[in-house]
């Protein structure tokens, strides 16, 4: 008797167990994970056609706050929920979105509307809509001191193109966990959610406060004439990085540039032009911001060749 009890709390034990693990997998964190980028369409991006927005009948829901743009909160003609942007950084946002999932990064999932009325707001050109999925719970912000990924290739890749992307504005508050309920359980996407201070300048000093001088969103002129890489010494990649928070775009080994190139070079001109095209921007923007990639794509490549740029 004494036997049989014990062999059933061995079992009940081990049951518990596997459940906890797999309940463990099912939310193991994830930040970036393999993909087929020349499959991709980046003009649809993360959403593809079936998330796309339908405008038919637009329902206001509420004001979000915070932000340097202004926000709503809105109800699609299918129900579907989505949070507006209005502004200067709803463009940039949307094309980097694009980049980064086109490699396998987990985003957020957004379109560019080139006009929306919004009930008792007005009518609105070029605004970002980023979704609000029933299967996502958007949970505490990640810390990019703190977090499962230090020291991995997909961090420090990621740091990387924050700079590639001339991304100013890179603090803990505009990075979110997204709990998605998915066919595989459960998953914890670690997401930057705010990429709208990009495709512009960075500051061009390190002192305090004033390191904002000279900075810019969304001017395609001012993006192509940024450097990227500064120069390669001793087996690191320095980035031409001014601003605050300057202590992360640091010690970036020619290996890990080089994981990132192999990624970033997968993609096609039409690719890196679709991102463009869903963005809505002009064709002559649309052309200074595709040309202004591949050459940052070039010097993320030849770097990760261990060419000491600063001597060319």
């Amino acid at each position: 008797m004494l036997k049989r009890d014990l062999l059933y709390k061995i079992a009940i034990l081990l049951v518990f167990l596997l459940a906890a693990g797999g309940l463990a997998a099912a939310q193991k964190p994830v930040m970036w994970e393999p993909v087929d980028t020349k499959r991709l369409d980046l003009y649809l991006g993360p959403g593809g056609t079936e998330m796309k927005p339908d405008l038919s009948g637009i329902t206001f829901i509420k004001e979000e706050k915070g932000g340097h743009n202004k926000k709503y909160r809105i109800k699609d003609g299918s129900g579907r929920v989505w949070v507006a942007k209005i502004g200067r950084e709803a463009q940039p946002e949307t094309a980097a979105i694009r980049l980064l999932w086109a490699i396998g990064y987990k985003t957020e999932i957004n379109y560019l509307v080139p006009t929306i009325t919004i009930p008792g707001k007005g009518t609105f050109q070029n605004v970002r809509l980023e979704a609000r999925p029933d299967n996502v719970e958007r949970t505490d912000e990640w810390k990019w001191k703190e977090n499962p990924f230090v020291g991995t290739n997909e961090l420090q890749g990621l740091k990387i193109l924050m700079v590639f992307l001339n991304n100013w504005d890179v603090l803990d508050l505009q990075n979110k966990v997204l709990e998605v309920k998915n066919g595989k359980g459960l998953e914890k996407q670690y997401v930057v959610s705010d990429l709208g201070s990009t495709f512009g300048r960075l500051g061009n000093n390190n002192l305090p406060i004033i390191y904002r001088l000279g900075r810019s969103t969304n001017k395609p002129k001012h993006y192509i004439k940024s450097k990227f890489v500064k120069e390669v010494e001793d087996g690191y990649v320095k980035l031409a990085y001014k601003g605050k928070n300057r202590g992360l775009f640091k010690n970036f080994t020619v290996e890990q540039a080089r994981w990132l190139a192999n990624l970033m070079t997968k993609l096609s001109d039409k690719q890196i032009q679709d991102a463009f095209l869903a963005a809505n921007y002009s064709q002559n923007d649309l052309d200074t911001l595709t040309r202004a990639v591949k050459n940052k794509i070039g010097e993320l490549e030849r770097a990760s060749l261990k060419q000491n740029l600063a001597k060319k």
